[in-house]
C-alpha cells in the first residue's frame, strides 16, 4: 500500500497543521484501488515548524491516526470486487 500526503492545511498565525489530505493506493497488476481522507490533527501533535516539515514526519503522524490495516483490507476488498464483480449493469439489448 502506498500512502502519499496531498497536502495540509495549516493556521496562518503560527503555520500549525490542522489537517492532512491523504492517499492510499494499491495496484494488483492492471487493477489498482485507492481512497482519499482528511485527518484533522491537534496543536499539540505538531510542535515542528512547518518550513521544518517532512513526508516522513506527517507519515508519522498518519500512522498513529489511522487504522491502516483496516485500510489496506479495504483496498484490498476493492480489488478483489473488480476481480471478481458481484453487480453488473448495462442494457441487454446494447450488448450484441
Amino acid at each position: 500500500m502506498e500512502l502519499k500526503i496531498n497536502q495540509l492545511d495549516r493556521t496562518t498565525a503560527g503555520n500549525i497543521v490542522t489537517t492532512i489530505h491523504w492517499t492510499a493506493s494499491k495496484q494488483d497488476g492492471e487493477i489498482s484501488a485507492s481512497s482519499y481522507g482528511t485527518v484533522g490533527v491537534e496543536a499539540g501533535d505538531t510542535v515542528i515548524p512547518f518550513a521544518d516539515l517532512t513526508e516522513e514526519v506527517v507519515k508519522t503522524w498518519l500512522d498513529e491516526k489511522l487504522e491502516l490495516v483496516e485500510l489496506e483490507n479495504n483496498l484490498d476488498a476493492q480489488i478483489a470486487s473488480q476481480k471478481a464483480p458481484t453487480v453488473a449493469s448495462g442494457l441487454p439489448w446494447a450488448q450484441q
